[in-house]
């Protein structure tokens, strides 16, 4: 295996905007250089002070190098199928991508990151900067800022690297999507595109026709995990169909799930049938055994006709929420199915327990403490707001509950949080409640993560 262990020097900005300056390209197999490519670029605009005064490039050394059309069939070759590497890959393979499109090509390729990798493979040190790391590792970067001076230190860091732990140091490499998996039809510029937000993604075929719908915190992620699947049988069928990716962003991660929900309802996609994967699995259920204690416990959703009072998306997960609520409302684990025993819990012998696993307690006085929890997860009759982030900095997203029922989500300015409750409830688009949507509320108020509850 080679390595193409890369650096580039560019006119700033963007990585769409950025044209290539000047470039160096070393062939290694991990111990010793095999070959090299180093060439000054003309990049046919003119190069901002501020980024000759870092570089020591200027407008007059590139005013006859070559254009980066003259060269791109000879870095084609060069690289071969070597992995691309660099030192915060993500920018230079990125920008010379976008030299290639802007010539009509498509150019991807595995590769390796050299941050992300010396991260794990050499951890403890203050910074992973180019010029701060070779510093306190020993090895010598003569001309910083230029592409061959980095490119020669990214090339020491890495053979380090590899001198150490090669197969650790292989697992950084990724795959870039493979056209040859996909549909002809599918445009990749508009993939690139997709931000890296929260939010509900679409994928259609060549008939028009919406084939799935998911959700994802990192929706541009997310997507390209599904392109790149090559590891199963349907997800490899459901790519080969993917012609065209819309996307919803919704900031609020609640939002995103109750949206994702509503739409397979309505549109009920072919693949989100065969690959569905229930996200909560685990549910807590209760019921009233023959002595009239209400007993708790955790089971498989899928396995009963009856709702849930609450979800996980594991059984540990589940396990964890019922220890500290045993705790708080002062529950049997025998009735809670933490502790399943034919006589007295553990507990109670430790007196933390009141005997109702005995009939010693009476059920009236420990179904009081199990109602109140009950009470609790199903927010019956009350009246708030959850305020989540939005789609943007200068937004909210709100989901109103009233009298314990679901009635829809919507978005406010932020200067509009004064807490003026019809001005809130004026932006709320209704939806009808359903028992997942219940089952998403139940289990996000009930977490809390980086949700705010606003009562009315």
């Amino acid at each position: 295996m080679l390595y193409a262990i890369t650096d580039l020097e560019t006119t700033g900005g963007s990585i769409r905007d950025s044209k290539i300056t000047e470039f160096s390209i070393f062939l290694t197999d991990g111990e010793k250089i095999i070959d090299e490519f180093t060439s000054l670029v003309n990049p046919e605009r003119p190069i901002p002070y501020f980024i000759s005064q870092l570089t020591g490039i200027n407008d007059e050394m590139v005013e006859n190098a070559p254009k980066f059309y003259e060269l791109a069939k000879q870095i084609i070759e060069f690289i071969g199928d070597a992995i691309f590497v660099a030192h915060n890959v993500g920018f230079d393979y990125n920008v010379l991508r976008s030299e290639y499109r802007s010539l009509g090509f498509e150019f991807r390729t595995e590769h390796l990151c050299t941050v992300k990798s010396a991260r794990k493979i050499i951890p403890g040190h203050a910074s992973y900067s180019l010029g701060k790391l070779t510093d306190e590792l020993g090895i010598e970067l003569v001309g910083r800022h230029r592409a061959r001076g980095d490119a020669l230190a990214t090339v020491e860091l890495f053979h380090l690297m590899f001198q150490k732990e090669k197969d650790k140091l292989n697992e950084f490499i990724q795959s870039d999507i493979i056209p040859k998996h996909l549909h002809p039809g599918l445009d990749y510029q508009t993939i690139e595109e997709i931000p890296k937000a929260t939010g509900v993604y679409k994928f259609y075929n060549e008939d028009n026709r919406l084939i799935y719908i998911g959700k994802s915190r990192n929706i541009k992620t997310r997507v390209q995990q599904h392109l790149k699947n090559v590891k199963t049988k349907k997800g490899i069928n459901m790519s080969k169909e993917i012609v065209r990716v819309e996307y919803d962003l919704t900031g609020s991660e609640t939002i995103a799930l109750i949206h994702e929900s509503n739409l397979i309802k309505k549109y009920k996609p072919h693949f989100n049938r065969q690959l569905r994967k229930d996200k909560y699995p685990y549910g807590l259920f209760a019921f009233e055994d023959g002595a009239g204690y209400i007993n708790l416990h955790l089971d498989f959703v899928k396995k009963r006709n009856d709702a849930p009072l609450t979800t996980f998306s594991n059984r540990k997960e589940g396990v964890s929420f019922m220890e500290r609520v045993v705790e708080k409302y002062q529950l049997c684990k025998k009735l809670t199915g933490l502790y399943p025993t034919q006589s007295a819990c553990f507990q109670y012998h430790t007196k933390e327990c009141k005997g109702a696993c005995i009939g010693k307690e009476l059920a009236v006085d420990y179904n009081q403490r199990v109602k109140r929890l009950i009470d609790k997860i199903n927010f019956d009759m009350d009246n708030f707001f959850i305020v989540d982030r939005g789609r943007n900095k200068n937004e909210l997203a709100i989901l109103m509950i009233e009298r314990g029922t679901f009635i829809g989500y919507g978005y406010l300015p932020k200067n509009y949080n004064d807490g003026d409750i019809e001005k809130w409830k004026e932006v709320i688009d209704r939806y009808p409640e359903d028992r997942d949507i219940r089952m998403i509320i139940n289990r996000m108020v009930r977490i809390k993560k980086g949700i705010e509850i606003r009562k009315f």
